[in-house]
């Protein structure tokens, strides 16, 4: 965990979070600033930077966030209408926490 990242303080319980779903790997979240009516963030728990720093063995993880996604699209009921599944990287990419986190967004009316 790194000292003063915010998603690691909300990822390991050192902040007040409701979580939608947690596991041994992964927590889910609602975004505080939610661009769709349905912005969840998927954060693994183990602080990785970004995309670019991701190694072989975080492969299990990366799955692990991208099927979950998967499941909360169905719970929170934008499975059949859709829903985006998005990764910033990096500044120039509109990442502004550099902690790992996968946005599920969707829900917009047609």
């Amino acid at each position: 965990m790194e000292k003063d990242c915010l998603f690691c303080k909300i990822a390991n319980g050192r902040m007040n979070t409701d979580f939608l779903f947690e596991s041994d790997n992964v927590v889910v979240f609602r975004d505080i600033n939610p661009h769709a009516p349905v912005h969840l963030l998927i954060v693994p728990k183990r602080h990785i930077r970004s995309i670019n720093d991701l190694t072989d063995k975080d492969d299990a993880i990366l799955a692990e966030m991208i099927t979950t996604g998967r499941r909360l699209a169905k719970q929170e009921n934008v499975n059949v209408s859709g829903y985006k599944l998005l990764f910033n990287v990096e500044k120039g990419g509109g990442q502004v926490i550099f902690h790992l986190h996968l946005h599920l967004i969707g829900g917009w009316k047609k």
